[in-house]
């Protein structure tokens, strides 16, 4: 499943390259482009389910796994439109989840991370307690599990699907792990949240909110249960 806004120029490759390594149903959500690209991503053999309006890229991620789950589907790739991701390394994900059985599994590529990501990434691994390397890589495979969890009403509510996606499958229990892949740098645009240090701040400022609010919420959650009332 690939989430896409203004991808035209590179859609068509990564579709054609899942389909070349995968041999699998594939998935564009267009994320109310201006530029063609679900017409280019129909072209190369997706389906591809067009919205209305920019729902940015969570809401269109979720708009995926939505269309996923009803249409039973066991599980889903995600990868981005823009050529960053290899398809070739897709099959690796599936050899990782044999290994470990986790729930979800990320491909990571750390040697591409900025200074910024790295201080960005060891603040949240403090933060959250979740010991990854890379929080915003798009290139994830989830089970049936974590799909029926993210196509949710809570999910919806994250403001940025990075942590707070993770955040909310663990705290359902389920287990993520990574694996290193290649990646390719950007053929086109600039990373959403690290284009400038201060989208990088405004990024981390709403990150730690959400943590923080995702704590609390545990937190309460679990004393309400010790004593015996009902939980809300």
């Amino acid at each position: 499943m690939i989430p896409a806004r203004d991808e035209a120029a590179t859609v068509a490759a990564v579709v054609a390259g899942v389909r070349k390594a995968l041999g699998c149903a594939v998935l564009v959500v267009d994320d109310a482009s201006t530029d063609g690209t679900g017409a280019k991503a129909r072209e190369a053999g997706a389906e591809a389910l067009t919205l209305p309006l920019g729902l940015g890229a969570w809401g269109a991620t979720q708009a995926g796994i939505r269309y996923a789950l009803r249409n039973g589907y066991a599980g889903v790739i995600t990868l981005d439109a823009d050529g960053q991701h290899l398809p070739e390394s897709l099959p690796a994900l599936f050899a990782a989840q044999a290994r470990n059985g986790a729930n979800v599994i990320i491909g990571t590529c750390v040697e591409r991370l900025s200074r910024a990501k790295r201080i960005a990434w060891q603040y949240l691994r403090v933060l959250t307690g979740l010991g990854l390397g890379d929080f915003t890589s798009g290139l994830r495979l989830y089970d049936r599990r974590a799909i029926e969890i993210l196509a949710g009403p809570t999910a919806s509510l994250l403001d940025y699907q990075d942590v707070g996606v993770l955040m909310l499958l663990a705290k359902n229990g389920l287990t993520i792990k990574e694996t290193p892949v290649p990646m390719l740098p950007r053929r086109e645009g600039h990373s959403r949240v690290f284009a400038s240090w201060p989208v990088v701040a405004r990024y981390m400022l709403h990150t730690t909110v959400l943590c923080i609010a995702q704590i609390d919420a545990g937190r309460r959650h679990h004393q309400t249960l010790a004593g015996g009332g009902r939980a809300c």
